[in-house]
């Protein structure tokens, strides 16, 4: 016992990063949100110097990151140390910031200044800075209830941010005005609580009703999740280009009829060694591919939207074009629309993972440490603009490629551009059977809550599945199983968009 308390600061440090993990998808104890900061803010009232402060404000931060994404470790080992380290680092500034100010301008102040510390910090974060990792944002704490959350198509995952950061400080105020005897006992920061945890919930239950803009239609969409292991996909030791393809082609067969109008396959389901040239794709010169075009024409109403490792090459060298022979090229992580006829429409993967795919300026001097260990820092070149794929049957894509879909304002710009439909793309084998892919997954939810549009997932190794504009889930398909899943997906006529992507993101 002595020892508990002679460590008390510490252990209530680790305590709550303890909770924070313990309330974090895909953990059946959510509500652990609304109390996860109370030892953080506990601390605060008790230790006075702001280093200590910090440093117990990291052990909090490092051990929610590390307990709660742990499985990055699998994708690439210093991709996990940077992520653990400087996240962790990050995630703290916004509570010595809270000191500070609380310090000099009193503690309605200070709790202000936390609330908008720590906003400000995820709104930066969920744009692409160089280190860009939202993963953690408080709003997506959530993704398994959307029920909970119907509100998110106005204020996005910012406004479970701020519902978490004043419930907690509400709380916070309850147990110290009572418990540490600070004055008389009121309940009023309770009541308080309890209103603002309930109101929005009871939100849901009003806002149930019958859409009538949605009308059904004949036309079906088809999901592919071929289970090919992205390690052996890459190393080719499940075999040719060509058995894979093969692979996909069958798996599709199984779904696909006269009604189907698009088919989904996952991340890099077109991969090469060295690429596959997309002036030869839209051209249909490549021979290798001959059997996916004998595929298309055997269905000539449906557009394939499918994953592509890819290149094209260009007359300049280019910020991240490579040499080749005295030529140029780009590499992407891509996707394109193709039919019977070609490919028509490309998209290059924007968000790029920090530490795998990407360094800021400021860290390239680790680059070649980053690549001996398999990252790829200055490999792919990424696309700017949120353009729209067109695809038959009136389709207008979304396009997300591995893990961009936890981007919300992001995602929410495809949709005011005029897509009436996502199809996030992924890879998620990358992590292994671990709760990364089943978090990932349910974060797509709150995007669906967000637009107001349906979402088309292919998951190479799962989870592939269909969710609807409310969050909800339909035909999940198990990780590490292969499948072909069909669903008849409504059209959206009617968008809303998030009140704080209209004012603070340009198209």
């Amino acid at each position: 016992m002595q020892i508990l308390k002679k460590h008390s600061n510490l252990w209530l440090a680790f305590g709550s990063g303890i909770l924070l993990w313990a309330a974090w998808p895909v953990s059946p104890f959510t509500l652990l949100i609304f109390v996860a900061w109370i030892p953080l803010l506990w601390l605060e009232t008790q230790v006075q110097n702001r280093w200590k402060f910090l440093g117990l404000t990291y052990i909090t931060m490092f051990t929610w990151n590390v307990f709660t994404t742990w499985w990055i470790w699998n994708a690439s080992a210093p991709g996990a140390i940077a992520a653990f380290l400087a996240n962790s680092l990050l995630m703290s500034f916004p509570w010595i910031g809270y000191k500070i100010a609380k310090k000099w301008k009193g503690e309605t102040i200070g709790y202000i200044a936390l609330i908008s510390f720590w906003m400000c910090f995820e709104y930066i974060h969920l744009h692409d800075w160089g280190l860009s990792w939202p993963w953690l944002t408080l709003g997506n704490s959530f993704a398994k209830h959307p029920e909970w959350i119907q509100w998110y198509k106005y204020t996005g995952t910012s406004g479970g941010t701020l519902w978490i950061l004043l419930l907690n400080i509400l709380l916070f105020l309850h147990l110290r005005k009572n418990y540490y005897k600070e004055g008389q006992k009121t309940y009023r920061y309770l009541a308080a609580a309890i209103a603002l945890l309930i109101l929005p919930i009871i939100y849901f239950f009003f806002s149930i009703k019958i859409d009538k803009g949605r009308k059904m239609r004949r036309d079906n969409v088809v999901v592919v999740q071929p289970n090919i292991d992205p390690y052996e996909k890459v190393s080719d030791a499940t075999g040719s280009f060509e058995a894979q393809l093969q692979k996909l082609i069958v798996i599709s067969e199984k779904q696909v009829d006269e009604n189907t109008s698009l088919l989904v396959w996952p991340e890099t389901a077109l991969y090469m060694g060295n690429g596959l040239n997309e002036e030869e794709l839209e051209k249909k010169e490549n021979f290798f591919l001959n059997p996916l075009w004998d595929f298309l024409k055997r269905h000539p109403n449906m557009s394939l939207f499918t994953g592509i490792e890819s290149f094209r090459m260009v007359s300049s060298p280019t910020k991240a074009a490579h040499e080749f022979n005295g030529m140029y090229f780009e590499s992407y992580n891509g996707a394109g629309v193709l039919d019977s006829t070609g490919a028509h429409s490309f998209y290059h993967k924007s968000m790029l993972v920090p530490g795998v795919e990407t360094l800021p300026w400021f860290l390239k001097f680790i680059d070649k440490w980053f690549a001996k260990f398999g990252g790829t820092t200055a490999g792919y070149t990424r696309q700017e603009k949120r353009t729209v794929l067109p695809a038959k049957a009136g389709y207008v894509i979304a396009p997300s490629i591995c893990y961009e879909s936890i981007y919300g304002e992001f995602m929410s710009k495809y949709v005011r551009n005029g897509a009436n439909i996502i199809c996030i793309i992924t890879n998620d084998g990358w992590w292994k059977n671990t709760p990364g892919h089943k978090q990932h997954m349910n974060y797509a939810r709150l995007r669906a809550i967000e637009t107001g549009t349906w979402i088309v997932r292919s998951a190479n190794t799962g989870i592939s599945c269909f969710i609807n504009p409310e969050g909800a889930v339909i035909y999940p398909q198990s990780y590490g199983i292969e499948a072909a899943i069909k669903f008849t997906i409504p059209a959206t006529e009617q968008k809303h968009f998030m009140f704080v992507t209209a004012i603070y993101s340009p198209p």
